[in-house]
């Protein structure tokens, strides 16, 4: 009986001292984990804010097929079918070359126009260390409905239009998400009564997602070069979305002061709201193979 007495108590010191000692290793162990700074989650769960583009890329891997619409000008009625009748559309793949990389390749009914992109990460924002996320992207529009026949004088590089884009996020909370990004619209063809061949613009996008997969989106960009005098014919490109999370895909109804979708087009051409007209209606969707 004394023995049985004497071996528990040598157990329960044991015990005692091994489980302060794992106290005190994991104690130690979450301290080294605490130091180390983790990526934040995604500030923008779509690759689009509505039309402007995000910080999110593509895993390595992951291929995103895309297919975006923008009817006609909702207001019209009947007379064309609240859109539907001339509606344009975008169709394409995104492809995640490693984490930091993405390249994409669209074609977009306005202007019957492809355009290649490449979209690159340069720095993750990290809980309690770097406060925000930083890509680069770059488009290259290659406009195929002008032909030599109709401009005899046309030449290769006349169809080419560029964009650069330095995209700045900050996810402040898992309910809301903003960005800044500034642009350059670059075009080799252009109409110089309502056009640039230049053109600086500053971005601004935001997400609030008011459930656990809907999320009110709104991007905005101000043309900032704009000469004295010159016709404001178009418009500050302005697109409120609503964003729809279901599993596979990420899905966007958005409504927008332009229809066009390729970024060139987009930042240039948008018809604006006048009168209560020029309101276009539409949807991207991205499924993730």
């Amino acid at each position: 009986m004394k023995l049985l007495k004497i071996t528990l108590s040598v157990f329960f010191l044991f015990c005692f001292g091994f489980a302060n000692a794992q106290d005190d290793l994991m104690n130690e162990l979450n301290a080294t984990k605490s130091d180390k700074k983790e990526i934040s989650s995604a500030a923008f769960k779509g690759l689009q804010v509505a039309n402007m583009q995000s910080t999110k890329l593509p895993q390595q891997g992951e291929f995103y097929f895309l297919v975006s619409h923008r009817f006609g000008d909702l207001t019209n009625g009947l007379n064309n079918f609240y859109g539907l009748d001339n509606a344009y559309t975008k169709f394409g793949g995104i492809y995640g070359a490693t984490n930091w990389l993405s390249i994409g390749l669209s074609r977009h009914t306005y202007q019957k126009t492809y355009e290649l992109a490449a979209k690159y990460k340069f720095a993750n924002q990290l809980d309690g260390g770097f406060p925000v996320t930083i890509v680069g992207y770059n488009t290259m529009d290659i406009r195929t409905d002008l032909k030599t026949d109709l401009y005899p004088d046309l030449r290769a590089s006349d169809r080419y239009a560029y964009t650069t884009q330095l995209i700045v996020s900050r996810k402040f909370n898992n309910s809301l998400s903003v960005e800044i990004n500034p642009i350059l619209v670059h075009k080799n063809l252009y109409d110089e009564l309502t056009d640039q061949k230049d053109t600086y613009l500053l971005g601004t996008g935001a997400r609030c997602k008011i459930s656990k997969r809907l999320s009110i989106n709104l991007d905005y960009a101000a043309r900032l070069n704009l000469p004295e005098g010159y016709n404001n014919f178009y418009h500050n490109p302005l697109t409120l979305g609503l964003d729809i999370e279901t599993g596979g895909h990420v899905f966007q109804l958005v409504l927008s002061n332009s229809q066009t979708m390729n970024d060139v087009a987009y930042y240039t051409s948008a018809t604006g709201i006048s009168g209560g007209k020029q309101i276009f209606f539409g949807f991207n969707m991205y499924r993730v193979f």
